[in-house]
């Protein structure tokens, strides 16, 4: 049978100017000491399971450049609509949001790029083709040949032009959208190396 106890009433200290109310610890029951072996870190089992899962980085990365190619090649063939604008768009969006975790900064502020340029731009019908396509080659060749750190600097040059190209391209297009013209002069989002 379960003990009726009264609750525990707050203790209350008096001061000339404040009271100090410490409420009772009613949850001292429910804490176990435990001794050092017995720690468990959740940080350090999440890094031993991204460090176990990182062989498989760079196929991932290829995958979703495929998705990306492939989304692309659609949209050359049915022109921009919804659905396709929208396919190239999740593709380019998911790279940047992956990239930095799987080791390709570099990618990830290239689909950034292409991102803003599908967000942006007043009409996709009217963007440069190449533009759109050398987004995709440079996502494609960071991931690619990121094995070495030479080529890492290459990656970060390269898509720092291609953001400065499309911004370029985005400024000139929106020059009668303030609303957009703020959003493309906003520093970038995707991590840094």
């Amino acid at each position: 049978m379960a003990k009726n106890k009264a609750p525990a009433q707050p203790k209350v200290q008096a001061f000339a100017d404040h009271h100090v109310i410490t409420p009772p610890n009613t949850l001292k029951h429910a804490i176990r000491r435990v001794i050092d072996r017995e720690l468990d870190d959740p940080v350090a089992r999440a890094e031993q399971a991204l460090a176990n899962l990182s062989g498989e980085f760079k196929t991932w990365m290829r995958s979703e450049c495929d998705r990306l190619s492939a989304a692309h090649t659609v949209t050359l063939k049915k022109g921009f609509d919804t659905q396709t604008r929208g396919e190239l768009f999740r593709a380019a969006h998911d790279i940047k949001g992956d990239a930095s975790t799987f080791g390709f900064p570099a990618a990830g502020a290239a689909a950034e790029s292409l991102c803003r340029i599908l967000e942006h731009a007043p009409d996709l019908d009217a963007v440069p083709p190449d533009l759109i396509q050398h987004h995709i080659d440079a996502i494609q060749a960071i991931v690619r040949e990121h094995n070495t750190i030479e080529k890492a600097g290459v990656a970060n040059e390269l898509s720092a032009r291609l953001r400065a190209v499309a911004d370029d391209y985005l400024t000139v297009v929106n020059r009668d959208r303030p609303d957009h013209l703020e959003m493309i002069s906003a520093p970038s989002i995707a991590p840094k190396e």
